[in-house]
């Protein structure tokens, strides 16, 4: 677990002061995440998750926490956020933001089925169609921008034979984003960050979809292609799970029809999906913040994904979709 700030009794009463949840009973930190402290909080009205943001400010968040109160309120499996006393979605410990939400039931599944993966590709479909009238705008903030800051600034701890490597990807990516038909793929809010750790599965149905704190705007196709890389491999080399991403793929396009111009660039979506990972890793894992305990994933993980997403002759794309990317 990353704890980041690690919060006095005296403190966490200090915030619960600013919400209409009744009295204090624990708190535990969670034994995951690497981005934000975040704790398992129960009082005498409920089970919550509470949150202090490391790096999102105080400008960015009513993105991510009015897409979360937006969704939910449209009977989707997503954690609402607890207003305070005076109406907002937000208070302040140490001058870090802080949330409240709603802590839902389910855990997450380490090795997922078909089954599993038709009910993430549904869901997944719901959530960008039911998103479509968030009047709120934030671009992805760990988009292409950012990819190409971070690699730069990684180039001193990489191997010479890794980052060209890492640099050319980056340089391909560009010219995608630049295409007009990239421009044109069918977008909207995204989660960007449905990897099988942050889906809970409460017996046979998707009890909580959480970690929305790395959404933003940009192109469904990019979306879909992140879950896939994660929910449709195996984890140790990367390769793809073929009846899961049929499954995936399938669900989601029965919800929402994905179209010729996505089919056109799905590998790329794969790849830039599988960039994005292999970039925040070895940027977590050679630039990292100070934290009671952090433990970086492993980047290498991400690079293979990569290189298999770009050598592969045949990719996984809906039945009732033709052709081949």
């Amino acid at each position: 677990m990353a704890v980041f700030t690690d919060l006095t009794r005296e403190e966490i009463l200090a915030v619960l002061d600013n919400y209409p949840l009744g009295k204090f009973v624990d708190i535990q930190g969670i034994p995951s995440g690497i981005e934000n402290t975040n704790y398992f909080l129960t009082t005498e009205t409920g089970r919550y998750v509470l949150t202090i943001f490391e790096r999102l400010d105080f400008s960015q968040l009513p993105f991510y926490l009015g897409l979360m109160q937006h969704l939910a309120r449209r009977q989707l499996p997503v954690p609402e956020p607890c207003e305070t006393s005076e109406g907002t979605l937000l208070t302040q410990v140490r001058g870090k933001p802080v949330a409240i939400v709603a802590r839902l039931p389910g855990k997450a599944i380490k090795s997922p089925q078909p089954e599993h993966c038709a009910l993430v590709g549904q869901l997944l479909a719901r959530m960008h169609l039911e998103a479509r009238d968030y009047p709120v705008f934030q671009p992805n903030l760990r988009g292409i921008g950012w990819w190409k800051e971070a690699a730069a600034s990684l180039e001193p701890y990489l191997p010479d034979d890794v980052f060209p490597e890492l640099v050319e990807e980056v340089i391909y990516q560009d010219s995608v984003h630049r295409r007009a038909d990239f421009e044109q793929l069918p977008a909207g809010p995204i989660h960007a960050d449905l990897f099988r750790d942050n889906v809970l599965f409460d017996g046979g149905k998707i009890g909580g979809v959480i970690d929305f704190y790395f959404a933003g705007c940009g192109p469904w196709l990019f979306d879909l292609a992140v879950a896939v890389n994660d929910w449709c491999v195996d984890l140790d080399s990367g390769a793809l799970d073929r009846r899961n991403a049929a499954s995936l793929l399938q669900a989601y396009h029965a919800a929402r029809p994905l179209g010729e111009s996505e089919h056109a660039l799905w590998r790329a979506m794969l790849r830039a999906a599988a960039l994005r990972f292999w970039i925040s890793r070895l940027y977590d894992q050679h630039l990292p913040r100070p934290a009671a305990v952090l433990r970086p994933h492993d980047p290498s993980r991400f690079e293979r994904i990569l290189k298999l997403r770009v050598q592969e002759r045949d990719l996984p794309w809906p039945s009732a979709a033709c052709g081949q990317p």
